[in-house]
């Protein structure tokens, strides 16, 4: 067994001894600030006697009291002063600690959520470090700055607690990822299972042919991407793989893969993806790509990637670049927001790693300008770069798309 050690009042943890320490050193300082000013205040006011003037007693007695007097509605203004400091300093802490987001005495608001949101003090006292005093709710705070997105959290945090989660809209999870709500709150409800009952078959069999057949059947599955290319802008994986050099592709990240295809194409290759998923007219694209065996993860492109910096292979993008921003914030075609997103793939991806930009519409000369000005400041090599016409619909109008393969320089 080890041994803990832990620095009372110089580390991140402090026991009450700390805090009662604390206390007495306020309560010292206070107690000076109160006798100084006593004395500045006698000092100031105080005349002594003289022998010849014995026939003033009484007037002098009467000064006195009024001196006192003086002296104590001092004494009142700098406590009260003290008090005012203490309640904006608790203010601009709750402020910056994103408690005040929310408006927990808000009519209505359900119990679940309330007690989510509930701050609650740190088990050691203050953290020296981080200056906090209450732990924070694992929430995002654009939900309290938006109506209709409190009015849908409620609905979302509206049950019983230990009992089975309510029956929702399947799309209102969607709809607060829309407005920006992420992270969601937690819930302690229990879910009910969706999927038709039977086993699975076994992998690779499951790649195209999901078993028990999810409620969104097989629509979105496409057996001809990346192995019959259509066009100059599609790349075969084969022909990426043989570019990732020395150690090769392992591991993946596929942003707004959809059914999963391409990650279902990679794992007939031995290489294991990571596919984000969103679902799509509330069908729950996340149990397709399940059931083939693949890895979903529920999240946007708006939001910080939860992976550790430089651990993909190779990272896979489309038209998920056009998500770069919250829509709901206005942000989804501002320049600034897709440079946020690239910066954050660019974070994750290993030097000498590979970024898979595919058929990517450039739905405007100014949209494509910016992309390309924004990946000429990685100064990443260009491995594979086609920027061409493309039809799409069959209707005989041809549209711009860019296709890349790119590799992340060694910046040491």
């Amino acid at each position: 067994m080890g041994s803990v050690s832990l620095k009372i009042g110089h580390g991140s943890a402090r026991f009450n001894r700390a805090t009662l320490c604390s206390s007495v050193v306020h309560l010292l300082m206070l107690s000076s600030i109160v006798t100084t000013n006593l004395f500045a205040l006698y000092a100031f006011t105080y005349s002594p006697p003289s022998p010849s003037d014995t026939t003033t007693s009484s007037s002098s007695l009467s000064h006195s009291s009024k001196n006192m007097s003086v002296i104590s509605e001092h004494v009142a203004l700098i406590l009260r002063e003290i008090e005012e400091s203490q309640r904006r300093l608790r203010q601009i802490e709750r402020e910056l600690s994103g408690f005040d987001f929310f408006d927990l005495s808000r009519p209505n608001l359900p119990p679940e959520l309330h007690t989510f949101l509930t701050s609650h003090p740190l088990p050691l006292g203050r953290d020296a470090r981080s200056g906090l005093t209450h732990m924070l709710s694992s929430v995002s705070h654009q939900c309290g700055k938006s109506p209709s997105a409190l009015d849908l959290l409620t609905q979302y945090m509206s049950y019983k607690a230990y009992s089975n989660c309510p029956s929702l809209d399947p799309g209102i999870t969607q709809k607060l990822i829309s407005k920006a709500c992420e992270p969601l709150p937690r819930r302690r409800c229990l879910t009910k299972l969706s999927g038709k009952r039977g086993g699975r078959l076994p992998f690779p069999q499951s790649l195209w042919n999901p078993s028990p057949l999810p409620s969104t059947g097989t629509s979105g599955i496409d057996k001809r991407m990346w192995v019959k290319p259509r066009w100059k802008n599609d790349f075969l994986i084969d022909d990426v793989l043989e570019l990732a050099g020395s150690g090769g592709i392992k591991i993946g990240f596929d942003i707004g893969g959809g059914a999963g295809n391409f990650a279902a194409r990679m794992a007939e290759r031995n290489v294991m993806v990571v596919t984000s998923v969103l679902n799509s007219g509330g069908k729950p694209m996340n149990e397709l790509v399940a059931a083939r065996g693949l890895f979903p993860i529920q999240i946007t492109p708006s939001q910080h990637f939860p992976f550790y910096d430089g651990i993909f292979d190779l990272v896979h993008i489309s038209s998920a670049l056009d998500e770069g921003g919250a829509p709901a914030m206005g942000m989804a075609h501002r320049p600034e927001a897709l440079e946020f997103l690239m910066f954050d793939i660019d974070r994750i991806i290993r030097t000498n790693g590979l970024l898979w930009i595919d058929n990517y519409h450039c739905s405007s000369d100014e949209r494509g300008q910016d992309l390309i000005r924004i990946i000429e400041k990685f100064r990443y090599k260009k491995l594979k770069w086609v920027l061409g016409e493309k039809e799409v619909n069959n209707d005989g109008h041809m549209q711009v798309y860019l296709s890349a393969i790119l590799q992340k320089p060694n910046r040491g």
